[in-house]
């Protein structure tokens, strides 16, 4: 990535992470930016998003995954189903250092890129499986876990919620508001909050669903 597209895309990072009220430092900008270019880099190769261009991917991925970053106050350990290429996971764990962050996918083109990342970034704060969220199997479950487009809300839990920590919850990111999908989910769970997001630059409708035991789990 050319410098001076650097410092164009870093511009459009800072004002947009201005416009969400979030309190990043230097290195953190600098960490978002270097994770960017290898998001792009690999992107090449390995098909890790089907969004292209690096100015949309600053909106589309990084700010849309910055957006939820307060939904995760008072959060310590988390777990991204369906990480991918690292979305919301690598972004969360680069706004707050003090959380830890573990990712999970079966595709393991991904996962490696996901490792390399940690690796480049110095991300001691992430962990990453390769593997089907079924059959994994954790010291400590999660307080929260969350995924970015990843499934159906009824597969989300069924397939992960052997991983949540009593008390904990779902948040799962999506687009439109997926009223069916709330309808059909199972017995035990229940919805206890939605909340739209306002994505600075992305003109589409974004929303957080918080999912939480009910009384039959």
């Amino acid at each position: 990535m050319a410098a001076f597209q650097r410092d164009i895309l870093m511009r459009t990072l800072i004002e947009g992470v201005r416009a969400l009220s979030l309190d990043l430092n230097d290195a953190q900008f600098a960490q978002l930016m270097d994770y960017l270019a290898l998001l792009a880099k690999w992107n090449a190769v390995y098909n890790l998003t089907a969004v292209r261009d690096p100015a949309q991917m600053v909106t589309q991925h990084l700010l849309d995954s910055l957006a939820a970053v307060p939904a995760f106050a008072g959060a310590k350990n988390v777990l991204d189903v369906g990480a991918g290429g690292g979305l919301p996971g690598i972004a969360l764990a680069i706004a707050r250092p003090d959380m830890q962050v573990s990712m999970i996918d079966t595709v393991h083109k991904k996962t490696a890129f996901l490792t390399q990342v940690k690796a480049e970034l110095g991300l001691a704060n992430v962990t990453v499986h390769t593997m089907r969220v079924e059959q994994l199997r954790v010291p400590e479950k999660f307080d929260v876990i969350t995924s970015r487009a990843f499934a159906e809300l009824g597969d989300f839990v069924n397939w992960s919620g052997h991983l949540l920590k009593e008390g904990g919850r779902f948040i799962a990111m999506k687009g439109v508001l997926p009223k069916e999908e709330i309808l059909r989910l199972p017995a035990g769970w229940k919805v206890t909050q939605v909340q739209a997001l306002d994505v600075p630059g992305l003109n589409a409708e974004r929303h957080l669903i918080f999912i939480e035991a009910g009384e039959q789990a």
